[in-house]
């Protein structure tokens, strides 16, 4: 295929097909498949899937991995061949294990995902047929509908009433008419004639070469230029804390082993080995596999509570969040949106407002709405009938209405429809209920305004319809003919509130989530929700009001505000944006395409199955049922997730630190090594083995109660009180072995081997939970099977003759008891501190995070 200009539109519909080895028919199945494999999937910035042998390249390559890698060639060098073995074995299993277990994981995850693919409508075999966007291939012919999401890049070959909102690669508020070139643009914004991925199709229809998918389109170029400069989410920013904890303990703690191993006279080479196996000792090298395996189950887990997760991390920024902004249509009412009036200006019923209304919805070539499909069910059979059609002017967040122009008789009359605010602002006259026209006065401009306030205030919602005549010969309207219009009258809506609402909110509320409702409906209507509903809100702004507020205002006065009346899509945005200034992490729930900017700014977007696709496209999270208790069965899970995440990390750092202060204390008088390097690489690996039944594994009731975060200091003080309590057991250890049984340092390396696995993996049934163990929900048969099975092979080891190879040998009976009576003093001694390493300090890290602001209501 050729390649094309910077401004691909340039070229001719004809000259593309042919460059394209296309036609208007389209691209044969087995020709797409071969595209697709030549230019890979259609995604403006993909995260690559490695492949199994490369994860084993990327860990062979971490530091503490290659020095142990670089350890064993010198084992090998100096013909300690059991040493060099041993570490390559140990390595190999660990590693192996890891990415098993991580691509499993991604695998279950990937299918997820694709479950709620994007999908277009594209000419496969010259049959229109849908495919998921990710799949389309330069060459292939598109069809558009309004509300769909442009995939890629193109060239419009035909088009009817098309209009897109190229926003986010312009900055134009405003729709874009597309129609067939060729346009001679010299910049995309004026390429009437070429559609580009990541915009959205608004209105009308349109047929679409592509030209470029992926990386290669305009919005992909930004989007891998911005993805370098993304800020790391609140999970990402969590696992960087941990990092940056951990490397400090273990330079701290390597440092003094070193140091005491050679003062003490030992080979260098043997003081370097063991120090580098202790600190990989301490590096929780499992996390990645344990973090992806947790998030994968939640996902799992989500999904069969009618949760599809796109993103895993944001599980994680689900159950951190806080505060939930939600529009009110189809989460607090039923969706079940019913025409129940249309009176002229005098308040009552006049046929011709349901006329106009009708003519308008029938004719647009927007996305039609919920109001729409109710006007013209009320309408029924008699809608626009003796009407023609002859253009529109596309709805818009702007102008918050949308106008039709229509020929009747003879006659052409620009009809319109939409806010009753934006519509009595443009009229001068009135229509009667005789159909007589006269000036509106002042006096009945303030009735109007009236009747709709009444409406509104009964929790109805309203549109206003009014229409002026144009010249015969006029046949492309623009918002600028909106003018000195004839009021006709109302069209009244309900939806009732749903049942189930206030039980869902108070549900979110008792998780310490704070549901404010974002909305374009008039304030009045929906305060008259809020009211009927029962629901503790406090505050009210308008779209006008924000619309006076700086940055900083806003920020300050969200805080006390749980709902929006009438907004703009970027008002939606910045209601986001100040709230995440304000320490919170925010969940949006939207389904339309005004909602796309909002979701993809919130820390959790989510969106449901019946959304336009661009807010699918946006979010990281399909409710499969609009419902704000299928959010609350979410929230849960993700702090089920994080719950699990944490036990593994308090699990390991706890335990690792305590190994690690055990041995540099007692490098300090003991004159052989605690433990051979492979030993303390034993130790790891069957620990971290232990430990991989944690993501299936129960958590407390409270782990689920309020929102969580990454809280360093809580693992910094679990560490610093678990820690030691082991290294005095091991001290304890290390003076009945050396003083009591005079033990030989296979001997003693057996015997504390032995104690450091007893102690580390039964402790897990014990600081799982932090209630008392005997009334906490029992453990997960996985974690039970890894736990006891990877006890069982480290006691095979040890007291076997399987260990002699490593280092271990023959234990009496007298060794054996005194090292149960110290594993069953420890074990007590756990239980009794657990409490006191988990306490959280009056008002710790969560009222940090919410600087202080009141609950939900409060």
């Amino acid at each position: 295929m050729a390649a094309f200009p910077e401004r691909f539109w340039s070229v001719a519909r004809q000259d593309a097909l042919a460059a394209l080895v296309s036609s208007p028919e389209g691209l044969s199945t087995a020709e797409a498949a071969r595209r697709l494999a030549v230019h890979g999937r259609n995604l403006a910035t993909e995260a690559p899937r490695r492949r199994i042998l490369a994860k084993l390249g990327r860990r062979l390559a971490e530091p503490l991995v290659a020095i142990l890698v670089i350890a064993a060639a010198v084992s090998g060098a100096t013909g300690d061949w059991v040493s060099f073995a041993l570490i390559l074995l140990v390595l190999a299993a660990s590693n192996l294990l890891d990415v098993f277990q991580e691509h499993r994981a991604e695998t279950a995850a990937e299918a997820l995902k694709r479950s709620v693919a994007v999908r277009c409508i594209v000419r496969r075999d010259g049959v229109a047929v849908p495919v998921a966007a990710e799949e389309i291939v330069p060459g292939d012919v598109v069809e558009l509908r309004a509300g769909g999401l442009v995939p890629a890049d193109g060239i419009v070959l035909a088009s009817r009433g098309a209009h897109a909102n190229q926003a986010l690669l312009t900055g134009e508020p405003y729709p874009v008419e597309k129609r067939p070139g060729p346009s001679g643009a010299g910049s995309l914004a004026e390429a009437y004639d070429a559609l580009f991925g990541g915009t959205a199709l608004i209105s009308g229809e349109a047929t679409m070469l592509v030209v470029a998918t992926g990386a290669g389109t305009r919005f992909g170029g930004i989007a891998a230029a911005l993805r370098s400069d993304e800020p790391p989410n609140a999970f990402e920013r969590g696992l960087h804390r941990l990092g940056a904890l951990i490397l400090r303990l273990t330079v701290f703690l390597l440092l003094i082993v070193l140091l005491a191993q050679l003062a003490s006279g030992r080979p260098a080479l043997d003081a370097f080995l063991f120090a580098v196996a202790l600190a990989v000792g301490l590096a929780p090298e499992l996390l990645p596999m344990v973090t992806t395996v947790t998030l994968s189950r939640g996902a799992l887990r989500m999904a069969a509570r009618q949760v599809v997760v796109k993103r895993l991390a944001v599980i994680h920024d689900l159950g951190a969040m806080d505060v939930l902004c939600t529009d009110k249509t189809g989460t607090l009412t039923e969706a079940r949106i019913t025409l129940v009036g249309h009176p002229g200006a005098t308040g009552e019923e006049m046929a011709r407002v349901l006329e106009l209304a009708a003519v308008n919805s029938r004719f647009e070539s927007g996305v039609r709405s919920p109001l729409d499909d109710a006007i013209l069910a009320r309408a029924a059979g008699a809608a626009a009938e003796g009407w023609t059609r002859i253009a529109d002017v596309p709805f818009d967040f702007e102008r918050r209405r949308v106008s039709v122009l229509a020929e009747r008789a003879g006659r052409r009359f620009l009809i319109v429809k939409g806010a009753p605010e934006g519509i009595l602002s443009r009229v001068r006259f009135i229509e009667s209920a005789d159909g007589g026209v006269a000036p509106l006065s002042e006096e009945g401009q303030a009735r109007l305004r009236a009747l709709h306030e009444e409406k509104a205030a009964s929790g109805l919602r309203c549109l206003g319809v009014a229409w002026r005549e144009v010249e015969a010969g006029r046949s492309a309207p623009t918002a600028a003919d909106e003018h000195d219009l004839v009021f006709t009258g109302f069209c009244i809506f309900a939806d009732p509130p749903k049942a189930d609402a206030a039980l869902a909110i108070a549900r979110l509320r008792s998780a310490g989530v704070r549901v404010k409702i974002v909305s374009g409906d008039a304030a009045p209507a929906l305060r008259h929700l809020v009211d009927t509903l029962g629901l503790p809100a406090s505050g009210l702004l308008t779209g006008e009001e924000i619309a006076r507020l700086s940055d900083s205002a806003l920020a300050a006065r969200v805080q006390r505000t749980d709902l929006f009346a009438r907004l703009s899509p970027d008002q939606k945005t910045r209601i986001i944006r100040a709230l995440q200034a304000r320490g919170h992490v925010v969940g949006f729930l939207g389904d339309g395409i005004n909602d796309a900017p909002a979701i993809r700014a919130a820390d959790a977007g989510l969106s449901v199955e019946g959304a336009t696709d661009v807010a699918r496209a946006a979010a990281d999270l399909i409710l499969l049922a609009p419902d704000l208790g299928v959010i609350a069965d979410g929230v849960a899970e993700g702090r089920r997730t994080y719950a699990n995440i944490m036990k593994y990390v308090r699990m390991g750092t706890s335990s690792n630190f305590g190994n690690m202060l055990s041995t540099a204390l007692a490098s300090l008088f003991i004159p052989f090594l605690p433990l051979t390097p492979v030993q303390v690489l034993l130790n790891n690996l069957l620990y971290d083995l232990s430990e991989t039944g944690i993501p299936f594994d129960a958590v407390d009731r409270h782990a689920v109660a309020q929102p969580h975060g990454w809280d360093m200091g809580a693992v910094r003080r679990y560490t610093l009180v678990m820690g030691p309590l082991s290294s005095v057991f091991d001290l304890a250890t290390f003076a009945i072995l050396l003083l009591g049984f005079h033990a030989s340092p296979e001997e003693f390396r057996t015997a504390w081997f032995v104690e450091s696995m007893v102690t580390q993996i039964l402790v897990i049934f014990l600081i799982r939970v932090e209630a008392p163990f005997w009334k906490a929900a029992r453990p997960h048969p996985a974690l039970v099977t890894t736990s006891l099975g990877a006890l069982a092979v480290a006691l095979v080891l040890a007291l076997s003759p399987l260990g002699g190879p490593i280092g271990f040998t023959a234990l009496s009976w007298p060794v054996l008891l005194a090292l149960l009576a110290l594993s069953t003093a420890y074990l007590a001694a756990a239980e009794g501190l657990k409490r006191l390493a988990t306490a959280r300090p009056h008002g710790g890290a969560r009222r940090s995070l919410l600087h202080g602001s009141p609950g939900y209501g409060a």
